[in-house]
């Protein structure tokens, strides 16, 4: 365990300097490797160095657990809870996969980081009237048929508690769809290292634990077995969660 206060100060004057340039460094990479070359490729290893330097850097334990579950070559949809910030790092790190996000509009607004999703080919899920839903998942559905993985955050938002809220039918519904895997994940640690509560505070060192669960296939098609395929899905994921974590708890933006 390293001494809170030494933590702070190394986070503030050392970790964050580089963190900063290193993210500049990253955008600017993915942007340009995206514009003239191939963007599956640069669109993913940038961001998956990016979020390991960031987790080396800070010194934050990672353990994987599952990496056996997955079968090379096969397109996934992976479900995971929402702990933290740090879930982004954690999984793009961490999970050895090529894969796209689906993440929300307001992303495309930061500076450098929005230009160089979209670059990316990064998913941006838009709410703000039925055709604009309707292009979210046209592009969702694209990205699928090339062979590529998709991320979701099926609670639509990190919790505040560190417990799991309810799950949005989105990424169950492409599942269904295209007759694809759903590959339940379970974040554990992240809330402890930076809870919502606490954005832009320094980190909190804390283990970090990915847990890739066995897929669960397509066992037929339509909305029954879609909402089959998403509580089965919830139910693995929480069961991967440390004790004090496990239970429904609401979270106030859903």
């Amino acid at each position: 365990m390293i001494p809170r206060l030494l933590y702070r100060v190394y986070a503030l004057f050392v970790f964050l300097p580089l963190f900063l340039i290193v993210s500049l460094i990253t955008a600017i990479v993915t942007i340009v490797g995206c514009k003239l070359g191939n963007g599956h490729f640069w669109g993913y290893y940038p961001g998956k160095l990016w979020s390991c330097f960031t987790l080396r850097m800070l010194f934050l334990p990672v353990k994987v657990e599952g990496r056996e579950n997955l079968v090379s070559g096969q397109s996934y949809v992976f479900v995971s809870n929402h702990q933290g910030s740090f879930d982004i790092f954690l999984i793009y790190g961490f999970l050895g996969r090529n894969f796209k996000w689906m993440m929300k509009k307001g992303i495309r607004k930061i500076a450098f980081v929005g230009e160089a999703c979209a670059s990316a080919h990064h998913i941006f899920v838009d709410k703000s009237g039925a055709s604009k839903i309707k292009e979210t998942y046209d592009h969702a559905r694209e990205v699928l048929q090339e062979e590529m993985s998709l991320v979701v955050f099926p609670e639509g938002a990190r919790s505040f508690t560190g417990h799991m809220g309810i799950f949005r039918r989105g990424a169950f519904m492409l599942a269904d769809e295209l007759q694809l895997p759903v590959c339940p994940l379970t974040i554990n640690g992240s809330f402890d290292v930076m809870p919502r509560t606490k954005d832009w505070h320094f980190p909190r060192w804390h283990r970090l634990r990915l847990t890739i669960h066995k897929p669960i296939l397509p066992k037929g098609k339509g909305i029954e077995f879609e909402k089959q395929t998403m509580n089965e899905a919830y139910e693995v994921i929480m069961s991967g969660l440390t004790k004090e974590y496990q239970g429904f708890v609401e979270n106030p933006d859903q």
